[in-house]
């Protein structure tokens, strides 16, 4: 066997390869590999922008939503703008944000559902956006069917102003401490009262301006439910920015409806103020001879069936200037019960801002002092007396501008009876008045009169006054009895069936 022989053919063929050139290869490679696979996003190389829109909330229908992009962010802290929009939201809802170029914008919600906003954020790196989703809900209302036995404080759980937090579904009584919160809505069924009890009873309903306190109907129409009937005398009652509205369904006092009756017999009493009676099928309030209205400011009466405010002589003195009762009520007045003026003490008639008249509703008597201040005017209703007995006097000196008025409440002639003065009080006068449409029946003695001044030594005395529209005389001075001495000269004497002015001698 030969010997084998090594040739060049037995060998393998190696190719020589540059280190540097394959470096350069391999690098070119890996390269176009990563660009391969890169995100597609747009980088400013100076810097990027994250939007933040915040959490997501879940609200109450009714509630202040504050939405917030104060995490929104320019990595080189530079500064952004803000944008906000809403994208979707319930198909009844008409909200719009307010702030919407703000990075904390609002709305409230007005529908059950959804609310999707966008917050886009731009600056010199470019803009970013985020969303936000606001559910928002209502809270069902609790039932009141019990009476108020122990200390209960009601609060705000429905924030939406229109919808009830709570609904009384019987007739209740209020036999302990019952204080409502601010913005607290109560509905009432039909036909159902609330009684607030003497003796442990007791009413804290304290409002505020921007967040009032609603007693309502289940159904806001007019006379859907009774109304409050407060029989408690404890001095801390208490009605403040309080809407008291839809009552009036039956009567709440013998025959008379009202939003709310003060019982004369347990001398209830309770402190209003900055309140609202209106849509009563009858009288806003009802205040029965003895029961006592502690304060009163600036409430308003509108769309009551009857007048706005029914009450006795004794508490008219409490009435403010500026509360008004020229709202669209059945009768734009003050109607005050047949009573009287009495006390140790002189009781003035302050006049109103608005001009209402007060409505003396059946015969008066005045026992004490009774100032009426320029600008008062009274109306009596038909057939109607004002006495000014020995224990009392009048004073109602008007000015030439705000005159004093005394006239019948339909203003025809011959309506009322008249007023007679059997006082000998040097105080009683009439100065800048108007005296109208008496004599209605005989005053006195069969005599017909505007005015009588009647018994030994009563006097009067009257200057600058209308006297007209009288179905008898228009001043009659009976024998024993006195008048100024120019009491024909003084006055102005217009349509009286019989002579402007009789003094028997």
């Amino acid at each position: 066997m030969k010997p084998s022989m090594f040739t060049p053919s037995n060998l393998f063929t190696f190719t020589f390869i540059n280190p540097v050139k394959g470096l350069l290869t391999v690098l070119i490679a890996s390269l176009l590999f990563m660009t391969g696979c890169k995100k597609e996003t747009d980088v400013n190389p100076g810097g990027t922008l994250t939007a933040n829109a915040g959490p997501d909330q879940s609200v109450q229908v009714g509630q202040t939503v504050t939405l917030d992009g104060s995490a929104s962010n320019d990595s080189q802290g530079k500064p952004l703008s803000y944008q906000w929009t809403l994208l979707r939201k319930p198909a009844k809802s008409t909200v719009t944000l307010t702030g919407a170029s703000s990075f904390k914008p609002t709305f409230k919600p007005d529908e059950v559902g959804e609310y999707e906003v966008e917050l886009t954020i731009t600056g010199t790196n470019g803009k970013s956006t985020d969303k936000v989703l606001i559910a928002a809900s209502v809270a069902e209302p609790l039932a009141i069917s019990a009476n108020i036995t122990v200390k209960t404080n009601l609060v705000d759980r429905v924030l939406n102003p229109d919808l009830p937090d709570y609904i009384v579904t019987k007739n209740i009584d209020v036999q302990h401490e019952l204080t409502i919160n601010p913005g607290v809505v109560i509905a009432f069924e039909r036909d159902v009262r609330m009684n607030v009890i003497d003796g442990s009873g007791l009413l804290i309903a304290k409002g505020t301006a921007d967040n009032r306190i609603k007693f309502v109907g289940v159904q806001k129409t007019k006379g859907f439910w009774v109304g409050i009937t407060l029989y408690s005398g404890s001095n801390a009652n208490v009605m403040e920015y309080v809407d008291v509205m839809h009552a009036g369904s039956r009567t709440i006092y013998s025959t008379t409806k009202s939003a709310l009756f003060l019982s004369g017999g347990s001398k209830a009493q309770i402190a209003l103020n900055n309140c609202l009676f209106s849509q009563n099928d009858g009288y806003g309030i009802y205040v029965y001879d003895g029961g006592l209205l502690r304060e009163f400011t600036q409430n308003t009466f509108t769309s009551n069936t009857e007048s706005g405010i029914l009450l006795d002589a004794a508490n008219v003195a409490k009435l403010d200037a500026a509360s008004t009762f020229t709202g669209g009520n059945g009768r734009n007045v003050v109607e005050v019960t047949p009573s009287g003026i009495k006390g140790s003490t002189e009781v003035v008639w302050a006049g109103f801002n608005d001009k209402t008249p007060y409505r003396i509703s059946g015969d008066f008597t005045v026992n004490s002092g009774w100032k009426l201040n320029p600008g008062v005017t009274l109306e009596m209703n038909r057939d109607a007396v004002i006495r000014i007995n020995t224990e009392g006097y009048l004073s109602a000196k008007g000015t030439a501008s705000q005159k004093i008025t005394f006239t019948g409440a339909d203003r025809t002639a011959a309506y009322w009876k008249g007023l007679i003065c059997y006082s000998q009080d040097a105080k009683n006068q009439l100065e800048n008045a108007e005296v109208s449409n008496g004599g209605s029946t005989a005053i006195v003695s069969g005599k017909k009169a505007n005015i009588a001044i009647y018994g030994t030594k009563a006097v009067m005395a009257i200057k600058n006054t209308r006297i007209s529209g009288s179905g008898g005389y228009g001043v009659y001075v009976a024998y024993g009895a006195s008048a100024n001495t120019d009491l024909t000269s003084a006055n102005t004497y217009e349509a009286n069936s019989q002579t402007n002015v009789l003094i028997e001698k």
